[in-house]
């Protein structure tokens, strides 16, 4: 899979992709990241990417001719190098909420291009010419896409096959379809007594079919206790 990615602030990158499972599977040539400065693509010295917004207002607005070259330009080098062609991105508080099941969508993309606002916004005509569909990382507002592209990363290379260490991992996280899409129970480890409270006898059983029931019966409850929205949703995912 390639993910290109256009921002002001390539660096944002370098320490969250150069460690843990991004790093990883990167090493392991199942993902390829690159950061693309959009100011490369800027037509003046100043290297300009925004500019005062049409109709008066606070803030700057990212120009959509500098954006446009460079998906422009993006989308050429995926065609030269025979991918298929790029879906683009735009993290925005706007857009669709990130989930794991949108996670899920992403991951079996051969070919992405990540687009990182800033300032007061993107203009209109560079998201209706170029852009595929907005994503968001929730209802709040950052200073700029880079943050919540690193949480998209994140979370569809580890649902690329073979990112993780066990086949077992991604379908037993939250939210995942092994869940059905709730939360995942409680989980516990060495050792079996801690600060007075013990490891559930459950676990120590060796009893897989109680096991499993037991699990199931726990992210019932901590799914309603702490999500219940989860359980009122028509469940979407598909084993």
């Amino acid at each position: 899979m390639r993910i290109r990615i256009i921002t002001l602030f390539p660096e944002m990158f370098d320490g969250p992709f150069g460690a843990s499972i991004v790093s990883r599977a990167t090493r392991d040539g199942l993902v390829e990241i690159t950061t693309h400065q959009l100011r490369d693509y800027a037509k003046d010295k100043h290297r300009t990417v925004d500019d005062t917004p049409y109709g008066g207002g606070a803030g700057m607005v990212m120009k959509p001719d500098t954006l446009g070259d460079a998906v422009d330009d993006l989308k050429q080098q995926a065609a030269n190098s025979g991918e298929p062609d790029p879906r683009v991105i735009l993290m925005s508080p706007q857009g669709r909420r990130l989930d794991q099941r949108v996670a899920g969508e992403f991951s079996t993309h051969g070919s992405l291009i990540i687009v990182c606002g800033r300032y007061e916004g993107v203009d209109e005509r560079f998201i209706e010419a170029c852009v595929d569909e907005e994503i968001s990382i929730g209802d709040y507002v950052i200073s700029g896409g880079e943050p919540a592209a690193i949480v998209l990363v994140d979370a569809l290379t580890r649902l690329i096959p073979g990112a993780l260490g066990s086949q077992d991992s991604a379908p037993s996280d939250s939210f995942a379809t092994g869940l059905d899409g709730k939360l995942q129970g409680p989980v516990y480890t060495r050792p079996p007594e801690w600060d007075g409270r013990e490891v559930p006898e459950i676990l120590l059983s060796g009893d897989h079919a109680r096991l499993e029931k037991w699990r199931k019966e726990q992210s019932d409850a901590r799914t309603g206790e702490r999500r219940p929205d989860l359980l009122n949703q028509q469940n979407e995912y598909e084993d």
